[in-house]
């Protein structure tokens, strides 16, 4: 009899599993769209190429009024040096409600940069950019060798994922910086801990 009751327990037991398991596979598709996306930087793509400019053009800007220069770089980064007055929202937290809370109106002029934007200082703005990488085969021929050095990298700047995103929620007043400024020229002026530090 105990035989049986042990069987049926075992039963049981892998049925629920069974099902359980059966759930995990049962959920819908994740809330991302690459076609949504797509769409939205067809939209924003003739949009953001009136609105990219010089840093002259963004300091002239900045002492406006209604005006933000928003930072979206880790708050590591941050932290460490960033523009004068800018605010940070980190990019991976950024959601229509937390946009809102930092920036509540939508007709606030925004400027944005990132690490692509300065030169000179490759520890608090470390340029992204995807080089080429060679076969990790033996047998790599000059010819493909000669490719690969001939390869141009790719630029990963996170100003444009912030452009995009931001357009898609609804702030439209945004302007990019559009050149590499030098971290030493005298028109930039820095705070964060790395820049105290230095003083």
């Amino acid at each position: 009899m105990s035989q049986y009751i042990y069987i049926i327990a075992f039963i049981i037991s892998w049925g629920q599993t069974f099902c359980q398991e059966k759930q995990i596979y049962n959920y819908p598709k994740s809330l991302a769209s690459y076609d949504d996306f797509k769409d939205l930087v067809r939209e924003v793509e003739p949009y953001r190429e009136q609105r990219l400019i010089n840093f002259n053009a963004f300091i002239k800007m900045s002492k406006e009024n209604n005006v933000v220069i928003l930072d979206t770089r880790s708050a590591y980064r941050y932290n460490r040096k960033h523009l004068k007055g800018a605010l940070h929202l980190d990019f991976s937290d950024f959601t229509q409600e937390e946009l809102w809370r930092l920036i509540p109106d939508p007709n606030t002029k925004i400027l944005i940069y990132c690490n692509n934007n300065f030169i000179g200082d490759q520890i608090d703005f470390t340029s992204k950019l995807a080089k080429p990488i060679k076969s990790h085969s033996n047998k790599i021929s000059s010819i493909e060798t000669q490719i690969v050095a001939n390869r141009k990298p790719i630029l990963l700047a996170l100003n444009i994922p912030t452009y995009i995103n931001l357009y898609g929620y609804g702030y439209r007043n945004v302007y990019e910086l559009n050149e590499l400024v030098g971290v030493n020229d005298s028109r930039v002026k820095f705070e964060g801990t790395d820049v105290a530090v230095k003083k």
